[in-house]
């Protein structure tokens, strides 16, 4: 059923992240950004909690794998969440900037890990796996999609 809506394309505003466990991930806090709630409120209910591949860029550069985790936050009223990992990370802060991404395929649900360690090497294999999906020429050719090419100037409406 998650597969149901994709791909599926999406743009907003990248907000601040959660900054939560960063260090002890190895994942550089840059790599993330996070879509508003009302970004997220908007995806079809059919897209569910988990992880999911597909292909991002930032304002009008170039476009890079990445993954998707949507989550519920109980911090947060279990509001979805969402946090957007682009392969290979990006050096300079995007807050503000306008990210566009296409969801293209789904990897895994959403799950309590017992240990860091498991949480570290389920984020290294959904990487993997992400890099090998995103491969395919079925979904190369997504990374071409007009709707990644933004007329200079164009302002997005929320």
């Amino acid at each position: 059923a998650a597969m149901r809506h994709l791909p599926y394309f999406c743009r907003g505003e990248v907000m601040k992240g959660f900054g939560r466990g960063s260090k002890e991930l190895g994942i550089p806090t840059d790599e993330r950004a996070n879509f508003s709630e009302q970004v997220v409120e908007s995806f079809p209910s059919s897209i569910s909690t988990g992880t999911y591949y597909g292909w991002a860029c930032v304002g009008n550069g170039d476009v890079h794998k990445m993954v998707l985790i949507i989550g519920c936050n109980p911090f947060y009223k279990n509001i979805k969440k969402s946090v957007v990992r682009i392969l290979p990370y990006f050096k300079d802060n995007f807050y503000g900037e306008i990210l566009s991404i296409v969801v293209i395929g789904y990897i895994r649900p959403e799950k309590n890990f017992s240990s860091l360690e498991a949480l570290i090497s389920a984020i290294q294999e959904d990487t993997v796996e992400a890099k090998r999906q995103l491969d395919l020429p079925e979904h190369l050719k997504l990374k071409e999609d007009n709707f990644f090419h933004l007329p200079e100037g164009k302002t997005i409406n929320h």
